[in-house]
């Protein structure tokens, strides 16, 4: 189990466990908030995604 406490930014796996979402769908949800830059910022790094651990955390915070 990865330890999330002390990381600034999550990875895809990260949302796709706190959401409790499936892989495929937290691919698409994350390209969908990417493309937004909202209702929380996304970085994609070529493939991969990372996300501000402050932006999620206050969105999951605040619906």
């Amino acid at each position: 189990m990865n330890d999330t406490s002390e990381k600034m930014v999550y990875d895809a796996s990260d949302i796709q466990r706190i959401l409790g979402i499936g892989r495929s769908m937290t691919y698409v949800f994350l390209e969908k908030v990417y493309e937004d830059q909202a209702p929380f910022k996304v970085i994609k790094i070529g493939k991969l995604y990372r996300v501000p651990k402050k932006s999620f955390d206050e969105w999951l915070d605040n619906p």
